[in-house]
């Protein structure tokens, strides 16, 4: 909706009449005006409303088409929208936040979500009036039709233009919102690979459209709960790991974890001490021109905490087998035997 085109603000054609003006402007009142609708643009709508509506009664209607006129020849020569929809006056958006597990954002997956929002009353159509009409006292002139100004002298009262009262039929099934909220289930596809933060659009399953507004749309921002292993940094996927100090010293090989499940890696043989593994590319997967990140994983060596008597037995022999290389095998043991314990 072009907030500066009064016509459009409110649903009129250009060559239309005030008593068009007058009726499109009462229906559009009724259904956002704050105290009966309390969709969170409600209030900013209906003060677009009210300015359209005053605009065309003080004759300001025609310079303000101009002047849309010309800021439109002006946007012509920018580059057009990614989208052509996104220039389609629709009714409002929903936004949620549609939370998955890392597996799932993963590997892609469906899931059903409620979604609430307003149908069309079918009892007014959506102009929230039907029944009978309900009179009342204007507030500002109390029924008079007239208020004082500055000098204390009688004027028309603005608010009522002098009428004194208001008339109006509130649709009783809507209380003259023109809509109902409805529960609907919706099947969505979460592809591949998607970040947090990532939002899905479905075209047209926002709040429903209305006259010449097309329904609007549902947006989804993508959330990724909280993994027990892994943590999610960028595309790279880190994690902590305990490994036996005795497979690090010799250089055995090991099962990893990854989201596609286990697989063996050969360890580098050398001290065991932490260490950092990064595997290119076996980390979050990639989507579109993003490719797929790292996996990081930080080893923690662990020494036996408890023997039986065949490990103490193979452990002594391995044990004994290192000390007949001693030079080789354990450098700083022949170094201080050499200076404080020679043969």
């Amino acid at each position: 909706m072009n907030a500066d085109d009064p016509y459009e603000v409110l649903g009129v054609a250009r060559d239309a009449g005030p008593a068009e003006w007058k009726r499109a402007y009462r229906r559009l009142a009724m259904r956002w005006h704050p105290d009966r609708n309390d969709h969170p643009e409600a209030t900013e709508r209906f003060k677009v409303i009210n300015a359209a509506y005053e605009l065309m009664l003080n004759g300001g209607a025609e310079q303000a088409a101009s002047s849309d006129s010309a800021d439109e020849a002006a946007a012509a020569s920018e580059p057009p929208a990614t989208e052509a929809e996104d220039s389609v006056a629709r009714a409002a958006d929903i936004r949620l936040n549609l939370e998955v597990s890392l597996e799932d954002a993963a590997a892609g997956c469906r899931k059903t979500l409620r979604v609430t929002r307003g149908t069309v009353c079918p009892t007014c159509d959506g102009s929230g009036e039907a029944g009978l009409a309900r009179t009342y006292f204007c507030k500002a002139c109390h029924g008079s039709g007239r208020v004082h100004d500055a000098d204390r002298q009688l004027m028309k009262c603005e608010a009522c233009e002098g009428r004194g009262l208001f008339r109006e039929r509130i649709c009783p099934d809507c209380s003259g919102q023109g809509r109902q909220l409805d529960e609907v289930s919706l099947s969505v596809t979460v592809p591949p690979g998607m970040l947090p933060g990532d939002e899905l659009r479905l075209l047209g399953q926002g709040e429903p459209g209305h006259d010449e507004l097309q329904a609007g749309n549902l947006y989804l921002t993508l959330i990724i709960g909280s993994h027990p292993l892994y943590q999610l940094q960028g595309r790279d996927l880190h994690c902590r790991m305990p490994v036996s100090a005795l497979a690090m010293i010799a250089g055995a090989e090991i099962d990893l974890p990854s989201l596609n499940g286990r697989f063996a890696h050969p360890l580098v043989a050398g001290p065991a001490e932490p260490r950092t593994l990064r595997l290119p590319g076996k980390g979050y997967p990639g989507r579109g021109r993003s490719e797929a990140g790292d996996l990081v994983i930080e080893l923690e060596p662990i020494f036996p905490k408890a023997l039986d008597a065949r490990q103490r037995k193979l452990l002594l022999q391995a044990n004994a087998a290192l000390m007949e290389k001693t030079a080789e095998a354990l450098p700083e043991i022949a170094e201080w035997r050499a200076r404080y314990a020679p043969d």
